[in-house]
């Protein structure tokens, strides 16, 4: 009777181990003082000062930090709206081709996804010239366009598991559909929503395919650097950058989580007391 729970544990340890101790092994290298990434030569921090003095490193960590959070707002906002149009409005001409070009991207591999955005903005640039070249603009474009896809996906799942008799109860005190949408369901959606923002952020901080097809000269992201570095052997600095990394979207995670959890208790004495105002 104990054999699978055991079975189980033991998978479980080694599933975790097999991610994470990479991990770890790759933060304590970033302290290694020899140049060679396997060999250990003493505790050092000499790659962490000589990474936040480089240029170029912090130059394409400002580039990937914007183009994040403008792809992962904007795609959030866009996906809110998509997530609640596909869980509330059930029947609507064109729903099915609609969600079919919502979730496309999903089972799409990111090289389609790569070069079908290059075409599109160099058929753009011949037919009204714009854009002039790739960079900014464009990479922004296309982490928007699939990072969107997630975010709808957790709306959508969300909504649909939501108590639609709250907002038809809010409406029958006299709401309007504006103040019904943003007094009730988006405060209803809001770890949602949070948990799509993050999601976006992430999957745009990280990616190497798309921005690979989409960026140009003088537009080089953080993980484009480190794939260019990578290619010619992994050192100290890129052990250092990537640790930092690491503990930047940890960081997020766990912030993120403390606020969802607040709104969650939050919401909960809300619903106490009003439950408890109508007895």
């Amino acid at each position: 009777m104990n054999r699978r729970p055991v079975f189980l544990i033991t998978m479980l340890c080694f599933g975790f181990a097999f991610f994470y101790i990479p991990i770890l092994s790759m933060i304590v290298y970033s302290f290694n003082e020899s140049r060679l990434a396997t060999v250990w030569g003493g505790f050092s921090t000499k790659w962490y000062v000589s990474l936040f003095s480089n240029r170029q490193v912090i130059a394409a960590l400002i580039l990937s930090l914007k183009i994040a959070l403008i792809s992962a707002t904007v795609a959030t906002i866009l996906g809110t709206m998509a997530g609640i149009a596909l869980a509330r409005f059930r029947k609507f001409r064109g729903r099915v081709l609609f969600s079919g070009l919502v979730t496309a991207p999903l089972i799409m591999p990111e090289v389609i996804t790569g070069i079908s955005s290059l075409m599109f903005f160099i058929l753009l640039a011949d037919w009204i010239g714009w854009p002039g070249q790739r960079g900014f603009t464009t990479v922004t474009l296309a982490h928007i366009t699939f990072s969107m896809v997630f975010v709808t996906t957790v709306v959508q799942s969300r909504m649909v598991q939501a108590d639609q008799a709250i907002e038809e109860a809010a409406m029958d005190l006299g709401s309007r559909p504006w103040q019904v949408l943003f007094d009730v369901t988006l405060p209803v959606i809001f770890p949602a929503i949070m948990s799509g923002w993050l999601l976006a952020f992430t999957i745009s901080l990280d990616d190497v395919v798309i921005t690979a097809f989409t960026t140009g000269p003088g537009a080089t992201t953080l993980p484009l650097l480190i794939w260019s570095k990578v290619k010619l052997g992994v050192t100290p600095d890129v052990n250092a950058l990537a640790t930092l990394m690491v503990l930047v979207v940890g960081l997020g995670v766990v912030l993120a989580g403390i606020l969802m959890s607040r709104a969650d208790r939050r919401r909960d004495a809300d619903a106490r007391l009003a439950y408890q105002a109508n007895e």
